[in-house]
């Protein structure tokens, strides 16, 4: 709702209709009045009105939302695919072995993560080496999907397949993950078909950036600006929350990744909520 508060109407008039009606009653109805002069028409052209006056409403409570979904730790659980294949490329192209212990993943950029291991071990993070890092770290993912017990997390499918059948909606990914990785991810749990385009860490190293490259590709698709207040980052970190404060957006922190409630509240999130699984909860809470 391009200039007004989330849930609050703009540019309509007032439904009760007092002493002042016949200033918002059109020209027409005024002559009708004064031709008919019947107290039985005047109910019925104001009943009228009214539900003229709630189609209105309808129409500004489905208005389009953009849905901006977060992929780990919000969508999916990967059982540690996405660690282990950054294992695995780092010693394959660099030849060091690193259990990765101390390197910040959960809410970071694959390119951010990259550049910290990178940094770690001295060697420069030129454009080639974050390249040649991000290639080998892709094949080793598609690799390392299929051996992990991952899953969808809970009332996932159930709140995507509700969600994509609403036309007032749309979906898509603003997440850390590169392009080919969040692809590969959602294709292994069968729901990258859900999601008509992303924000990914192709497009920026820092997450708190990917907001604007998100609303620009949903202006190519749609035709139209989406206001901030018209858009909801959903997401399971402190990251996820400052990415779409960040973009003025609403946020929606999901108590399914590492980080618990409790420490998800002290970042201030719109909405908090332990997991998806209440899915008519979910979206009767958030209005979708």
């Amino acid at each position: 709702m391009s200039d007004s508060e989330p849930g609050k109407l703009s540019g309509l008039r007032n439904p009760s209709y007092g002493n002042d009606e016949a200033r918002k009653i059109p020209a027409f109805a005024k002559e009708t009045f004064s031709a008919f002069d019947s107290e039985r028409f005047r109910e019925l052209l104001l009943s009228f009105l009214r539900l003229r006056h709630s189609d209105c409403v309808i129409f500004e409570m489905t208005k389009k939302r953009l849905l901006l979904f977060d992929i780990d730790g919000t969508l999916i659980h990967s059982d540690g695919a996405g660690v282990h294949a950054l294992k695995s490329a780092f010693k394959e192209r660099f030849g060091v072995a690193d259990d990765l212990h101390d390197i910040e993943i959960a809410g970071m950029t694959d390119s951010g993560i990259v550049v910290s291991i990178l940094n770690k071990h001295k060697i420069p993070a030129t454009n080639e080496n974050m390249s040649a890092f991000l290639d080998s770290y892709v094949h080793f993912l598609s690799l390392e999907l299929p051996r992990r017990k991952g899953k969808l997390l809970p009332g996932v499918l159930e709140l995507l397949r509700r969600l994509k059948s609403r036309p007032h909606l749309v979906l898509a990914l603003l997440t850390g993950n590169v392009s080919r990785g969040a692809q590969l991810k959602l294709e292994h749990y069968g729901v990258w078909h859900f999601f008509e385009f992303g924000a990914f860490a192709d497009d920026h190293r820092d997450r708190n950036r990917l907001g604007p490259f998100a609303r620009a590709r949903a202006y190519e698709r749609h035709g139209r600006e989406f206001a901030a207040s018209e858009i909801d980052v959903i997401g399971d970190t402190p990251r996820d929350i400052a990415c779409g404060k960040a973009l003025g957006a609403r946020t929606v922190a999901v108590a399914t990744g590492t980080w618990s409630r409790d420490r998800l509240a002290e970042h201030h999130p719109d909405f908090l909520i332990d997991d998806l699984s209440n899915v008519e909860k979910v979206i009767d809470t958030l209005g979708w």
